[in-house]
């Protein structure tokens, strides 16, 4: 039409999407590259059948490649408010732009992308929007990013390491990402979406209050570190419950977590290594607790797992993370 009318300048080439095969948006964008003059549609994409081309839809996908569409599309929940009471019709919470969800992360993973966009964005000071997830920033519309965690079976182990680092301080070694997340899944699956205080109450059920059927109590450690005879530098005195009943054994080591795993391994009669040890603090201040993760190894098996242990003493911490990973093998049975 464009390149065989004549007199082409005096006429109005018009296109009228329907979305019958979901296409309404593509096919009136490819007119308008191809030429075409003006789009006839609707709001929210009323219309027969699937319904006629969503104007908006298309004035905001100009918006969010720099074009102005020269329409008033600012306040979108105005807009929402209006048709929604006129029309009788809800818009779908997953409309492009205007459905409650569009602006909400849903998943831990994602969240963090976002997160990192934006402090990016704001670090080089950019004049141009871009974030990860977002394809507008969604106060241009009138709109608020809603960073809202919700765990399911596709969220992986990302998300879940996301929840417990953003909502509770816990930062996950790398290799703890997978076993954990694998606990959440099983419960995902069968529930569908988990919130972050169930993961958090997992978590606890898991590692924290795994004390069962060996129990830490008490530690007393002893520098030996002046006694050159000695080839350790540490002894430590242990008292801990088996199956409710108070038990205390002593041991040397090279550190204090050296030391405790040597004590296990003569009093219990187990075979274990410490293969990685990782620590942090939960909160800051004088009386913040301290996170500590072990990654423990069955000998004579192979099994590996993590335990984790929080405490105002570091120390005490890690000693606790040694006993929930031994429990967590069933080595204390």
């Amino acid at each position: 039409m464009n390149k065989h009318f004549k007199n082409r300048e005096s006429i109005i080439v018009s296109v009228h999407p329907h979305n019958d095969r979901g296409t309404g948006v593509a096919s009136a964008e490819l007119a308008l590259l191809a030429g075409a003059d003006r789009i006839e549609g609707t709001l929210f994409g009323n219309g027969e059948r699937t319904g006629n081309v969503d104007i908006l839809n298309i004035a905001y996908n100009m918006f969010s490649q720099g074009i102005d569409p020269e329409l008033v599309i600012d306040k979108v929940n105005d807009i929402i408010e209006i048709y929604e009471r006129c029309c009788k019709i809800p818009v779908h919470p997953r409309h492009p732009y205007a459905g409650k969800l569009v602006f909400t992360a849903f998943s831990g993973s994602h969240q963090d992308a976002i997160n990192k966009g934006v402090k990016a964005m704001k670090e080089r000071n950019s004049e141009f929007w871009q974030v990860p997830y977002l394809p507008i920033d969604p106060a241009d519309i009138g709109r608020e990013y809603e960073p809202i965690v919700r765990i399911n079976s596709q969220s992986g182990k990302g998300g879940v390491a996301f929840v417990m680092d953003t909502y509770f301080g816990f930062k996950l070694p790398k290799g703890m990402h997978k076993e954990f997340a694998n606990v959440i899944q099983k419960i995902s699956e069968k529930q569908g979406e988990v919130s972050p205080d169930e993961i958090m109450e997992q978590f606890r059920k898991e590692y924290l209050n795994q004390k069962e059927p060996i129990h830490f109590r008490k530690l007393t450690v002893i520098d030996l570190s002046n006694e050159t005879e000695s080839e350790f530098d540490t002894k430590v005195l242990v008292t801990y419950t088996d199956h409710g009943k108070e038990k205390t054994f002593e041991a040397v080591g090279n550190g204090p977590i050296d030391a405790v795993q040597r004590g296990l391994q003569e009093t219990i009669d187990v075979k274990i290594k410490v293969l990685d040890y990782e620590e942090h603090a939960l909160q800051s201040g004088s009386n913040s607790q301290a996170a500590a993760y072990i990654h423990l190894l069955d000998a004579d098996d192979g099994r590996v797992t993590y335990g984790v242990g929080v405490s105002s003493n570091i120390t005490r911490a890690s000693v606790r993370a040694i006993f929930s990973a031994i429990n967590r093998l069933g080595l204390g049975n």
